[in-house]
């Protein structure tokens, strides 16, 4: 156990997020173990992500309970300003935290749940995703956070030796990752927030069809992983703990129909000066994508505007106007951020519905081209899944109104009996939503 460690004696917190798990794959065929968790809790029927739709923005929106224009993470990747200057980093990295203070003056704009329990119980953080997705959770140093890439406890105060996280990123990953979350914090340490983020499904789905063998065994696998930490909370409780079980995904996947090179057709249309120049950036996110114009080409935004709107490619087209609606931040030289094209009546070789473009990533990564993918604004990319078991929330009830990533935070720490007032969420107990 990690020096520093706190136990807290009354409510706890115990949330599992399976990456990428769409709510139409929570089935009794797929994954009977959350059905059945399903039967006795409340569901979370229309259960949406964030714009975008990608896994560093949701973990902030998560640990924030605030939509992306309140935290100020807009995407998987952003170009940020140095000076007049646009730099594209990529929000996975380790290092992006220190890049993202030294030029903006904060990670986050909010305080994270890691932050605000830090002295009512503490909080720790398991996860098997990016280092920056990880990092999000904690990035100032309140807690514990856990991640194969560096671990870290108060004050940012690195975890060595057998006490930090050597796991691999693939799906035994996940199992050795829950083993010890298991053993070590939610039986031992018992926090007043224990957190395990598992990178599968998703990582799986953006390798194969969607729906196919591997597919389909990876989610049985998952399903096996919620029921072990179903059952040690089961146990806990029937010692006499008071505990709320939270389970659930962080956005779906669509099954990607074709690659969109942006910034070749910006240069083809004359409106960026070649595919590397700083002018105008496209920070893929996905099937979605973030266009940023540096101050001295401002002048090319209402062109940008009419060339984005002509495009089929291009299913949603959203400037600054409509980013307060839509939760995105502002400023930064951010123009534009455009939903990729979806059909969410359309299905792949496997019979599973929902197809999209994809923006054509950063030099270095695949383009997924006939496997899963998110980020945009499809039905089934915009479909994680959402249960909630434990006081006050009623067995086998459904919410049928909209719920999102950035009611979980108040959820929490309405359970907690702590502050919940100003954010972006709401707190979903009780509660039935017109």
């Amino acid at each position: 156990m990690a020096a520093g460690s706190q136990i807290n004696s009354g409510r706890r917190a115990v949330a599992l997020i399976l990456d990428g798990l769409r709510r139409d794959f929570v089935t009794p065929e797929h994954t009977p173990n959350l059905v059945a968790l399903k039967a006795r809790a409340t569901w979370c029927d229309s259960h949406r992500s964030v714009f975008p739709s990608v896994t560093r923005v949701v973990s902030s929106s998560f640990a924030t309970g605030y939509r992306p224009s309140g935290h100020g993470l807009a995407g998987n990747t952003v170009a940020l300003l140095n000076g007049d200057d646009l730099e594209l980093y990529d929000v996975g990295k380790p290092e992006f935290l220190g890049h993202k203070e030294r030029l903006t003056g904060h990670v986050l704009r909010q305080p994270t749940l890691t932050e605000r329990l830090a002295e009512t119980g503490g909080a720790v953080i398991f996860n098997n995703v990016s280092p920056g997705a990880a990092y999000m959770h904690d990035p100032r140093g309140h807690g514990h956070v856990y991640h194969r890439a560096g671990s870290y406890g108060p004050g940012r105060k690195p975890i060595e030796g057998s006490d930090a996280l050597s796991v691999a990123g693939d799906i035994g990953g996940d199992r050795a990752v829950l083993d010890r979350f298991i053993a070590e914090v939610v039986n031992t340490r018992k926090p007043a927030f224990a957190l395990a983020w598992l990178g599968h499904p998703d990582t799986t789905q953006h390798e194969v069809a969607l729906g196919s063998p591997r597919h389909l065994e990876a989610l049985r696998i998952v399903d096996g992983h919620a029921k072990l930490l179903i059952e040690a909370v089961d146990a806990a409780r029937a010692a006499g703990e008071d505990i709320l079980l939270l389970i659930g995904s962080d956005h779906g996947h669509q099954t990607v129909t074709g690659i969109v090179d942006i910034a070749g057709e910006l240069v083809a249309a004359g409106l960026k000066d070649s595919a590397q120049s700083g002018d105008v950036v496209v920070a893929p996110n996905g099937t979605a994508a973030l266009i940023y114009v540096d101050r001295r080409n401002a002048d090319r935004i209402p062109a940008l505007g009419r060339f984005l709107a002509e495009q089929g490619w291009a299913g949603r087209v959203m400037g600054p106007d409509a980013f307060a609606a839509a939760g995105i931040p502002e400023g930064g030289g951010l123009a534009f951020a455009v939903a990729l094209k979806a059909d969410d009546e359309g299905v792949n070789e496997f019979g599973v519905p929902g197809l999209s473009l994809a923006a054509k990533p950063v030099e270095g990564k695949a383009d997924r081209l006939g496997c899963g993918q998110h980020g945009g604004l499809g039905r089934y990319e915009q479909s994680p899944f959402l249960i909630l078991d434990g006081p006050g929330f009623a067995r086998g009830h459904e919410i049928s109104a909209e719920t999102s990533a950035i009611d979980i935070a108040p959820s929490i720490l309405t359970f907690l009996d702590q502050p919940a007032d100003g954010l972006d969420g709401r707190a979903l107990q009780n509660r039935q939503f017109a």
